[in-house]
């Protein structure tokens, strides 16, 4: 079985995009999703994002769409239960300028001993609990 990541919601965004700088790495790491090279853990606010995002854009379809396809790829969805809400308001006292919701994500993924994260997102460097992965640098390592 392939190392489980967990997906930050940019990676499906950017897939489903304009042209954009990391769309095209942001489509390779869903390639390496579907051919199973990499095991997807997302949780319920990956979810909500996307259709947030898309809802806000006025193409609220192409959300839905996408968020059945993270659906249907994932290995597990957790949820933010109770135990995770506490963990990320610890987290934004330790780090401040983090940002609310990668300090949920971060906080599933911490109880739920998740060590990595594919994300575009530069915020989730601000703190050793977690490995962020860049898609840019994905693509050009095999070894992930």
């Amino acid at each position: 079985m392939s190392k489980p990541y967990f997906i930050d919601s940019n990676i499906f965004i950017y897939s489903k995009g304009k042209e954009h700088p990391l769309k095209s790495p942001c489509i390779n790491i869903l390639q390496k999703i579907y051919e199973g090279n990499i095991l997807t853990i997302t949780n319920t606010e990956i979810l909500q994002e996307i259709l947030y995002h898309f809802q806000s854009i006025k193409k609220i379809q192409i959300g839905i769409q996408l968020a059945k396809e993270v659906i249907r790829i994932s290995y597990r969805i957790l949820p933010v239960i109770e135990k995770d809400l506490s963990q990320a308001l610890m987290l934004l006292e330790k780090y401040p300028k983090l940002g609310t919701r990668d300090a949920f994500h971060s906080a599933t993924m911490i109880n739920n001993d998740i060590k990595e994260i594919i994300s575009t997102d530069s915020l989730s460097d601000l703190f050793s609990e977690i490995t962020r992965i860049d898609p840019q640098i994905f693509k050009l390592k095999s070894n992930y």
